[in-house]
């Protein structure tokens, strides 16, 4: 039981540091204070690569962290 969840440990990890990899830097940071506002395009990313790898990133976390505990526990 500990070495599958160990094993699927590691794959959660591996995905999520891809995932994190993968993912473009944002760019906005001190654009935001000056009053930069966003344009259409930016706003409707909710059907793109960027998107789908934050939440392949959000899942990959939560596993991880699920898997962690659960293997604090078992031991």
């Amino acid at each position: 039981m500990v070495t599958v969840i160990s094993i699927v440990l590691i794959i959660a990890a591996l995905f999520m540091i891809v995932t994190v990899l993968l993912q473009s830097s944002d760019e906005d940071g001190i654009g935001a204070l000056s009053g930069r506002s966003d344009s259409y395009f930016s706003r409707s990313k909710a059907k793109t690569f960027e998107a789908k790898l934050a939440l392949g990133t959000k899942i990959a976390a939560s596993v991880f962290v699920v898997l962690s505990l659960l293997l604090l526990i078992v031991k």
